[in-house]
């Protein structure tokens, strides 16, 4: 039984647009269409901006230092964005919306980014939000995995982060040789 829409699908989208910033109304709403998100009105310059400023308040919940400050970042977004719960048919089957009917695309994903991240927080685990654990990555992802551990955005900076921990080891032959010197030929 799947009975939260909002979470995965939300957290997912909001990781993607911070990634990869959109730059024209016409791309934000060609990616929140390919992620399944119903554009109800025209997508303006105002819903670009709304959404950088959604997202630049979204990132600092995925930088929170503790589950705390997490908590109370999330209840902040929620009580700026989200307004009770309601039925609605409007793509042609019955769900909820957590915002009113006929808001911009702005606060459409403002709303939806607040409960779908509350609702992925609570449902998976509160630190299953964050960045990539590679130094040079700082790529935002949600932690969908099924033990709760993932600490890579992608298998790349995975297998890139083993390389290195690898050479690093006492007795890795680059660092042997780079112990003993050059060579005389």
């Amino acid at each position: 039984m799947h009975l939260n829409p909002y979470g995965h699908d939300a957290v997912n989208l909001a990781a993607d647009l911070a990634n990869h910033p959109p730059q024209t109304p016409a791309e934000l709403a060609a990616r929140c269409g390919d992620a399944g998100l119903a554009i109800e009105s025209p997508v303006t310059e105002d819903d670009v901006a709304r959404a950088r400023a959604v997202l630049a308040q979204w990132e600092t919940i995925v930088d929170a230092s503790d589950e705390r400050e997490r908590a109370e970042l999330v209840n902040r977004m929620l009580a700026e964005s989200a307004a009770y719960p309601r039925l609605t048919d409007h793509t042609g089957v019955w769900h909820l919306h957590y915002r009113d009917d006929g808001q911009p695309l702005g606060s459409v994903l403002f709303a939806l980014i607040a409960v779908g991240t509350a609702l992925h927080l609570v449902g998976r685990g509160m630190h299953r939000l964050r960045r990539c654990a590679v130094p040079e990555c700082d790529t935002i992802f949600a932690d969908t995995s099924r033990t709760g551990r993932q600490r890579y955005c992608s298998q790349v900076c995975a297998n890139r982060d083993a390389v290195r921990r690898h050479r690093a080891r006492p007795g890795h032959r680059g660092q042997s040789l780079a112990k003993q010197g050059p060579s005389i030929v």
